[in-house]
């Protein structure tokens, strides 16, 4: 490129495949057009997309047991079928847009239409996504369009030499916190750019649909940063706003809709911007769902306290806490909480005892009673109170664990300071799966719990149901009684209080069984609950509700309840 500043080497802004040569630290741009008899051909047709969302976050380089980085083929052949048998509807990935530096989770994109080469080849993920396909399960793609990577000699910074090809000038174009490019939304080769990026990975990948990265940091420019939204409208159509950043969502929304109307836009927003999952041709910024990150956090918020302290109105609160009709992806943790210098649920929960007495010949603890029990119940009223759509990040559903450390050296600070590295260690970057599948380990029954909690939705569908009423949020019981669709779920928080016949309130009549419980013996549980009971309703308003049957509620499980089929 022949600039103002000199002439320099820029990788095409458009390149559809980009490699690390050995023994160099940039990229080079790859003019990729393989001979015919090597492009992959799609064989199956992409599924429709289901009523809910049951998502299985992942990302492909870390999918491995081993300290390596793994590729498409090997997700595509190990992985898939794995989310396929616990019961997941739709795969989302990580990282598949090209970046420089492995260690930014796919975040920091350098190359926005070539997809990693660390992985292997564009024709692979091609037989990765028609694989996934083939076993009934959507793939949504984790896109960042929210900024990118500040790299001059293989990113879009100083394409032509200046600061503002792609991106706004001065402050506003550079994000302090993530230390990246801020896009100038309003020009008109900006969003061609995007837009076609958008359709590109729709149209010669067959992804499914979005996860929209960031979106919270694009529409305001104080990017949601050191900001408590409290609710107030001023604090969504205000200055703070960007403008050009809410027409480009709402223009992409309708690109995609329009063109793929059974393509899935996710969006992250911590905000709650009004309007941001209604259509655009009723005024809003048209995606599907919103992903809620604030049931997350009130989750670490309480794991912080012991749960005698716990609320349940606090936690009923959280969980319901949406716009009507705003449908809203939720999940206990993602990858967020992975990773190094933070913690997972389990870990939270079980803390060092987990090195030591997860294994079913060593008697267990009461750290790791009360971890099991918990982890168990906090997954499943996440996802039968939270929204419409539930997310889990790979290997959580059986409390990984270990954090995520990606390889990385010694990092020396201009202070003089040094933060130490893990000598590019891969060891903290991968998946151990085996702990899951190993029915010797208590992992195993974490790893069953949350397979029968998948299927159990896949058979009764209560997300994508409209009634859900709470009947109960009882602060001296610690107990949590609600309705969603056609299921009575029942929670105990108490750590030791046990109840015989308790009155639990029902909408429909007859005669109710149990369909799934917390404690049961494959899930790691104390088997307190007899699963050949029969519940019989009885006549008469209890808790708001017209009728209402008789349970025993053990402490520490939840249990869900339908009507019996005969």
């Amino acid at each position: 490129m022949d600039t103002p500043s000199g002439i320099k080497d820029s990788i095409p802004a458009w390149i559809k495949f980009s490699v690390q040569a050995p023994g160099e630290i940039s990229y080079s741009g790859i003019y990729y057009d393989p001979p015919e008899e090597e492009k992959y051909v799609f064989q199956h047709p992409q599924p429709k997309s289901p009523k809910s969302l049951r998502i299985y976050e992942s990302h492909v380089g870390m999918s491995s047991p081993e300290p390596k980085i793994n590729t498409y083929v090997s997700f595509r052949d190990d992985v898939l079928p794995r989310i396929k048998r616990l019961g997941y509807n739709v795969v989302q990935i990580m990282a598949i847009q090209e970046h420089s530096y492995y260690a930014s989770f796919g975040y920091h994109v350098t190359n926005f239409f070539a997809p990693s080469s660390r992985f292997g080849t564009p024709e692979e993920l091609k037989s990765l996504i028609d694989r996934a396909h083939e076993l009934g399960l959507l793939v949504l793609m984790d896109i960042v369009h929210s900024h990118a990577s500040n790299n001059v000699l293989d990113g879009l910074n100083q394409f032509d030499g200046t600061e503002t090809h792609y991106f706004h000038t001065g402050s506003r174009g550079y994000h302090w916190m993530w230390d990246s490019r801020l896009f100038n939304y309003g020009s008109w080769e900006v969003l061609r750019f995007l837009l076609s990026n958008a359709r590109w990975w729709l149209e010669e990948y067959k992804f499914d649909g979005f996860r929209f990265d960031g979106v919270t940091s694009m529409m305001y420019t104080h990017h949601g940063l050191q900001v408590a939204f409290t609710g107030n409208y001023n604090e969504y159509f205000g200055y703070a706003t960007d403008m050009d950043a809410v027409v480009y969502l709402m223009l992409v929304n309708d690109m995609i809709h329009g063109l793929y109307p059974e393509a899935v836009t996710i969006g992250e927003d911590v905000s709650g911007m009004p309007t941001f999952c209604i259509p655009l041709h009723d005024g809003g910024v048209g995606f599907d769902y919103r992903l809620h990150m604030a049931i997350a956090d009130k989750w670490i918020e309480l794991l912080e306290l012991k749960d005698e302290d716990w609320k349940m109105v606090d936690i009923v609160h959280t969980l319901t806490n949406r716009r009507w009709l705003e449908k809203c992806v939720v999940y206990a943790e993602s990858h967020d909480q992975a990773l190094v210098g933070d913690k997972t649920i389990a870990f939270w929960l079980m803390d060092k005892d987990m090195y030591d007495f997860m294994a079913l010949d060593r008697q267990s603890t009461p750290r790791i009673d009360r971890g099991i029990a918990l982890h168990k119940m906090i997954r499943l009223i996440t996802m039968g109170l939270g929204g419409e759509g539930y997310l889990n990040f790979m290997g959580n559903e059986f409390g990984h664990p270990e954090w995520i450390d990606f390889p990385r050296g010694d990092q020396h600070l201009s202070n003089g300071m040094v933060i130490p590295g893990n000598n590019y260690s891969f060891d903290k970057c991968r998946r151990m799966f085996d702990l899951g599948d190993a029915d010797y380990l208590r992992y195993h029954g974490m790893q069953e719990f949350d397979q029968a909690m998948q299927h159990l939705e896949e058979k009764y569908g209560f997300m994508a149901s409209e009634h859900q009423y709470i009947s109960r949020k009882d602060e001296g019981d610690r107990m949590i009684v609600f309705e969603r669709g056609d299921l009575v779920f029942v929670f105990n928080f108490h750590w030791t209080n046990s109840y015989v016949d308790y009155q639990v309130g029902c909408l429909k009549p007859g005669k109710y069984k149990v369909v799934l419980d917390s404690d049961g013996i494959p899930f790691g549980g104390f088997n307190r609950i007899d699963r050949t009971a029969e519940f019989f309703s009885i006549e008469g308003p209890y808790d708001n509700r017209p009728r209402s049957f008789l349970v025993y509620a053990p402490s520490r499980t939840a249990v869900v309840y339908a009507q019996s089929e005969d």
